[in-house]
């Protein structure tokens, strides 16, 4: 321990036994804790009890204390359990009865702050860390500690009883593993003495007949068997397998969850998910008792495994497709093939499960829909992946929720009037039928699908959620559709869908609701994105009006809405696909009003969505080459950093330097990459081209940007600042300029930091204000020498490192953390007397 920690400890620890004061920040204790941790792992801890008897005094007054602080003595607790993970430590302590005052059936469980559940999660903590040496856990069981482990597994702070139920198992875990070369048998002659008090109490607990009872003993069974993978599990469960065995017989069934639970966490194990473990007769007999809403996800996570009998597969796979049979039953659609979709199979309790209640329908069917949508990138791995069953399936149960399904008896009549209107499960269903669409599908199905899309997209019911779905699945659609399509344009079907969209689109355009208004947008993005550049797509949006009511939304009153529109607006325009200009009767102003009208929203938008989604479309202009764009970049990229510059959101002025570097390494190209074949100019050549770029880029005040940029309080600015820089600085290095002349040159080479860079930009500053108009308007005050000393002095690759750690690294030490602790405590005094 560094010698100036071991002079404060003592004030610190008289600090926390004494009760007149208060130690107002909790994380100040987190970070002792952390530190001695690392101090017990570094160097003897002994001998720092030894060279620290202020820590030993400090457990003992907490023990005697009376009315002690709750988070005092769930640090005190926490700290002894560290120490105690030591074996010379935890016998030093243990002379002093320390530890069995602190952790034995008779300490602190007595104290008003043991109701607080915070000092029994330190204590928890404090045998956990304990529990690293046979001594500890003999202290245990002797103490009575087990016992009060067992009883906090039913505490009512879910935390405490949680992580109680994980101490069982790293004290079982433990245990065995320390007996690992011995033999085991089911006897419990055989098992360690804790280990016996554990599997007891588990055996116990599992024929107690009470739901949390058994309950918790599952839990501590199903995070053993994840966690442990060793032999003697195998032993255990051949020990539990009779009473988990008879849970399944009993009438109702208890914990059915955390038998799900068990059974998937053992299956994952690599001791169970041999073909021969009684596991997967148990799984087979849990599938058969448990509900339809309970064995979904225990089928699921059978059909996950790599390793899992084919029968068992099967039955899963029924089991989660016998919902969606029942609905194509109940619409007098057929359900498919035999065996996975299978008549035969008794839907009894499904109907009544989808019959009873609205919530219990919605739920069974909203579970059975993401089950399957799960399964679908792996339906290669199933044997007869019903794609086209599943397709009418999820069609007709958008249909009965739209009022469209012609039901086939009088479940479906029932089934139609629960269905009706239900958004959650029309939701669930179109995010599966997009996921369908990776499927090969028959013709009559796909038109189904259209018409099944366009009654959701233009009804005036669905709500916003919905309808985003919906533009989701259509557009899965589409793109499922082109890749269909031999021809360069697009195919018949999919022409004729567009056809039917745009009116769709612009109604949604006008939408009252902001929601709606976005995800129309967003969807529009997407379309471009994908077809803008077919003919039967830029035929079909400009014969429609969605590319005016686009421009009209960049002056939303909804911020969201106006950075989408911004976002759609620069999609479109890089088609050529925008709408007539605004403001300007000029032929060839068109992209120019818009670029003024983005401008003035980075300008003036008080909110940061807009700007930001102003920059990128910026951004993207600059690097895929816009038309526009490209007539004069230079005056392009001025233009917006100067805007950027002034921007208070860190977000923009990232992006700002973003296109900045696109700029950059357009001008001056890749300097990584070299074509082989390119014929090689001079040096000389490649130096006039370099300086004539260099003087470009002052003239622009580009470098005034990056410097300023590098100063930046905000932290992934002053990064991507630096990132630029060190790029420019390997360019120039690779040609050769950054070579300095004279000896102070050599001086300043990578010493200076950002304080010098501040200081040197505002002697520019001032030497420009200082310059005749006419020179300062050329930009002749910042040379190319200026941004090369810039680059041969600062170091860089330093503070790029420096950018790297957290923000409180220079006083992020066990040091700085015991000062604040006592200052803290200096400056409550001292308020105290200034009140009185």
């Amino acid at each position: 321990m560094d010698i100036e920690c071991s002079r404060l400890l003592p004030s610190v620890c008289a600090v926390l036994v004494d009760p007149k004061q208060f130690v107002a920040d909790d994380t100040c204790l987190e970070k002792l804790l952390d530190w001695f941790k690392t101090v017990t792992e570094a160097e003897s801890s002994l001998l720092v009890l030894q060279e620290n008897p202020c820590l030993t005094e400090l457990l003992f007054h907490v023990v005697k204390l009376q009315d002690v602080n709750s988070n005092i003595l769930s640090f005190t607790l926490r700290l002894a359990g560290i120490f105690a993970a030591h074996e010379n430590s935890f016998q030093y302590l243990q002379q002093g009865e320390v530890l069995l005052s602190l952790f034995s059936e008779a300490g602190p469980l007595s104290r008003p702050a043991w109701e607080d559940p915070s000092v029994r999660s330190g204590w928890i903590q404090g045998v956990g860390s304990m529990v690293q040496h046979e001594r500890a856990v003999q202290f245990l069981c002797d103490c009575g500690a087990i016992d009060v482990i067992f009883s906090l597994q039913g505490d009512p702070s879910l935390f405490v009883a949680s992580t109680a139920s994980q101490l069982l198992v790293h004290i079982l875990g433990f245990t065995m593993h320390s007996r690992r070369a011995v033999p085991l048998t089911t006897q419990d002659c055989d098992w360690p003495v804790c280990a016996r008090m554990i599997v007891g109490h588990i055996e116990e607990s599992l024929r107690s007949g009470t739901v949390p009872q058994i309950t918790q003993a599952l839990n501590v069974l199903t995070t053993l068997f994840g966690r442990c993978h060793e032999s003697w599990t195998e032993v255990l469960w051949m020990r539990m397998n009779p009473f988990v065995g008879s849970l399944l017989e009993k009438e109702p069934l208890l914990a059915a969850h955390s038998l799900v639970d068990l059974f998937l966490s053992m299956a994952r194990s690599p001791v169970f998910s041999h073909l021969e473990c009684d596991l997967w007769i148990l799984s087979t007999r849990a599938l058969n008792r448990l509900s339809p809403t309970q064995s979904g996800p225990l089928a699921l996570g059978i059909l996950n495994l790599k390793d899992c009998p084919q029968t068992l597969r099967t039955k899963a796979f029924n089991i989660l497709l016998q919902p969606l049979a029942c609905v194509l039953q109940a619409a007098s659609q057929p359900t498919g093939s035999p065996g996975l979709l299978d008549e035969s199979l008794n839907d009894s309790v499904i109907t009544d499960i989808l019959l009873s209640s609205k919530s219990s329908c919605a739920g069974l069917l909203c579970q059975t829909l993401a089950h399957l949508e799960e399964l679908q990138p792996m339906s290669h791995l199933l044997i007869d992946w019903p794609h086209v069953p599943l397709l009418s399936a999820v069609m007709t149960i958008l249909r009965f929720c739209s009022g469209l399904a012609t039901p086939a008896s009088s479940v479906g009549d029932r089934l139609c009037g629960i269905l009706i209107g239900c958004f959650r499960v029309q939701r669930s269903a179109l995010d599966f039928l997009g996921t369908l669409s990776q499927g090969p599908s028959p013709s009559e199905l796909i038109r189904g699908v259209v018409e099944i899309l366009l009654v959701y997209l233009k009804s005036p019911d669905s709500s916003p959620t919905v309808l985003k779905k919906a533009f989701q699945a259509t557009l899965k659609w589409l793109l499922s559709l082109s890749k269909t399509s031999t021809s360069s344009d697009l195919c018949p079907q999919t022409q004729h869908f567009l056809r039917d969209l745009f009116p769709i689109l612009q109604k949604r355009l006008c939408s009252p609701c902001w929601e709606v208004r976005d995800s129309a947008l967003e969807f529009l993005t997407q379309l471009t994105k994908h077809w803008g550049g077919r003919a039967g797509f830029r035929q079909a949006l400009l014969s429609s009006e969605v590319p005016e009511l686009a421009e009209d939304l960049l002056r939303d009153p909804e911020s969201y809405v106006r950075a989408s529109a911004v976002t759609a607006m620069g999609q479109l325009s890089s088609r050529g696909l925008c709408s007539n200009p605004i403001g300007t009767g000029s032929k060839n102003d068109e992209k120019k009003s818009l670029f003024l009208e983005l401008l003035e929203i980075l300008s003036t938008d008080s909110e940061g969505f807009p700007r930001r989604a102003v920059i990128q479309v910026f951004t993207e202009w600059l690097r895929e080459g816009h038309t526009d764009v490209s007539k004069d970049k230079e005056q392009f990229v001025t233009k917006v950093l100067q805007v950027v510059s002034c921007d208070l959101d860190w977000e923009v002025r990232v992006q700002g330097l973003e296109l900045a570097l696109v700029f950059l390494v357009q001008t001056l190209g890749q300097h990584e990459t070299e074509c082989p074949y390119a014929v090689e100019m001079s040096s000389v050549t490649q130096s006039t081209q370099l300086t004539e770029s260099l003087q470009m880029l002052c003239h622009m005040k580009l470098f005034d940007f990056i410097f300023s940029a590098l100063c930046d309080c905000d932290r992934p600015v002053a990064r991507k600042s630096c990132d630029i820089l060190l790029y420019l600085k390997a360019k120039l290095a690779h040609h050769g300029s950054l070579q300095g002349s004279g000896e102070a040159c050599t001086e300043s080479l990578g010493t200076q930091n950002t304080a010098w860079l501040e200081t040197t930009l505002r002697k520019w500053k001032a030497r420009d204000q200082g310059q005749p108009s006419e020179v300062a308007d050329r930009g002749d005050c910042q040379e190319p020498d200026d941004v090369l000393e810039v680059l041969r002095s600062v170091d860089l690759e330093g503070l790029r490192g420096t950018l790297a750690k957290s923000s409180d690294h220079i006083e992020k030490s066990p040091q700085s953390l015991l000062q604040d602790m006592l200052a803290t405590v200096g400056i409550l005094e001292e308020n105290e007397a200034d009140c009185y």
